[in-house]
């Protein structure tokens, strides 16, 4: 008799093949997963399972592991439920979320609250892990107060692929941002360089000695006392969309960090800025397709907008 593993399938591994799910879950290979279905070991809600058919989240998961081959599941860092972290896609190479607002992408120093690493850790999802440790699997991030679109690697070919996709500015990151006002033109690009702010810590600003930014933008509708707009990244500094709105006098509606009415921010119940990373497309790392993912806004988004529809 070998290690007895008896769990919930993780709502992250929802639909995949027995194989590659629980190599995933459990960091083995899917040879060996494969000849542990083979031979009868693996049961799902009592049932024999077999390499290929399909994990169903919450389904009750028994496995015999030979004792030389009972690992913990490796984990990217300590496992959290991230409520409300939903996954839009995942494979072998990457994991596609929607992150909710108040999550961070990755630990960080001072911050106590949940992370979308932890989130997928508790998923049972196994992080690429080039890079920093606390970053593992991190290509790219989205603000705590930014909803979203995000990729995650999760083989290390896929990190390599991904990092250098971002950093040669070919991936498509699509943006939907309400302002106030009514920016002119109403479709326009922002070419302003932006620095850390050189008396608050935490916020940045266009400076002269900055790092060159620039920012695409169309307005989609436009209402009485805010525009909503689809904006386009050329470039992806901290901050730079709500930065460089900022500087137009045109601030995200609700970001109070850089300039908005809070009059306005309170009508329409925000509390954060109306910013949603609306759709990413990419090269595939694992076959040079094209692949692109879209977000729905949130429900505090959402409501925001008909509140500004309906004044």
């Amino acid at each position: 008799m070998g290690d007895l593993r008896s769990m919930p399938v993780p709502d992250g591994l929802d639909g995949m093949r027995i194989d590659s799910g629980l190599s995933r879950l459990l960091g083995l290979s899917r040879t060996v997963v494969a000849g542990l279905a083979e031979t009868g070991r693996i049961q799902v809600d009592g049932s024999l399972a077999g390499k290929s058919d399909r994990l169903l989240g919450g389904a009750w998961l028994e496995i015999e592991l030979p004792d030389a081959e009972a690992p913990e599941p490796v984990i990217a860092g300590p496992a959290e439920v991230v409520a409300g972290l939903t996954v839009l896609h995942s494979d072998d190479d990457i994991v596609v979320v929607d992150k909710p607002v108040g999550v961070a992408a990755h630990p960080s120093p001072g911050w106590t609250g949940p992370t979308v690493t932890s989130g997928l850790a508790a998923l049972g999802f196994r992080l690429s892990t080039s890079g920093a440790a606390e970053r593992q699997g991190i290509v790219h991030r989205l603000d705590v107060g930014t909803t979203g679109v995000m990729v995650v690697a999760t083989s290390e070919h896929a990190y390599t692929a991904l990092k250098r996709a971002f950093k040669e500015r070919v991936v498509d990151k699509r943006y939907h941002a309400v302002v106030q006002g009514h920016p002119d033109p109403s479709s326009g690009t922002i070419d302003a360089p932006i620095d850390r702010h050189p008396r608050h810590d935490y916020r940045f600003a266009v400076m002269q000695s900055g790092k060159p930014s620039v920012t695409h933008y169309d307005t989609i509708e436009a209402f009485r006392s805010a525009s909503l707009l689809d904006v386009h990244l050329e470039t992806g500094r901290t901050h730079q969309i709500r930065v460089h709105f900022s500087a137009l006098r045109h601030p995200c509606v609700g970001d109070m960090t850089y300039g908005a009415d809070p009059t306005l921010a309170k009508r329409v119940g925000l509390s954060r800025q109306w910013l949603h990373a609306r759709t990413l497309g990419f090269t595939h790392p694992a076959d040079g397709r094209h692949v692109e993912f879209t977000s729905p806004y949130p429900d505090d988004l959402a409501a925001a907008l008909e509140a500004l529809r309906d004044p």
